[in-house]
């Protein structure tokens, strides 16, 4: 659902960051801002309630290469994870390119994150979007805790298609690049098929 700009000759492109509440999906956005190099980024925008829980989403274009001669924007969202914000997550979804999902390494959240992939895939559904044809990666957060799940756990519960995964520690980096990159290089495959 790429949207191409011919009078500026860019492909923009859009990849959600989709889980549980308080799993890291900001923490992950606003981790690769305060990384990337100024000239490679917009302004990243943040509408948070007073208990720093993302209201709406988080929006930082991010310029990556080119498809013949057109340059490649992605504009990166998180959607809110609470509940009760389910029309903000389908309309956040709306024209999405490629999904990362944020996992809670916590054993106590297995059932979030179980509901929150549920969640994701009825949403993407109402949408006319299939999760298994759409670029997809999966992120396990929250791996400097004590209290994490085993990865084999993990996976047999919310990847067992065996799709590309990272461990990831939002907060300092680990694996937040490497969830990017891949996800990224998913949606510029599908991107080439196309143009």
């Amino acid at each position: 659902m790429s949207f191409i700009n011919y009078s500026s000759r860019e492909i923009n492109c859009k990849i959600v960051y989709y889980g549980p509440g308080l799993c890291g999906k900001t923490t992950n956005l606003q981790y690769v801002y305060r990384k990337t190099n100024p000239d490679q980024k917009g302004k990243l925008i943040s509408l948070a309630t007073e208990t720093e829980r993302t209201l709406f989403f988080d929006f930082l274009p991010l310029a990556l290469g080119d498809i013949k001669g057109f340059k490649v924007r992605f504009h990166l969202y998180t959607v809110p994870g609470q509940v009760f914000y389910a029309a903000s997550r389908k309309l956040i979804l709306k024209g999405v390119d490629g999904v990362v999902f944020v996992a809670d390494s916590q054993i106590e959240r297995m059932e979030a994150n179980i509901e929150s992939l549920d969640d994701l895939r009825i949403n993407l559904a109402e949408q006319g979007y299939d999760l298994d044809k759409l670029p997809y990666t999966v992120q396990y957060n929250k791996r400097d805790l004590p209290n994490v799940a085993p990865i084999e756990n993990m996976n047999k519960l919310l990847n067992p298609r065996n799709i590309p995964s990272f461990e990831a520690v939002a907060v300092t980096g680990p694996g937040v690049f490497e969830t990017l990159k891949n996800v990224a290089k998913q949606v510029l495959v599908e991107l080439k098929k196309h143009y």
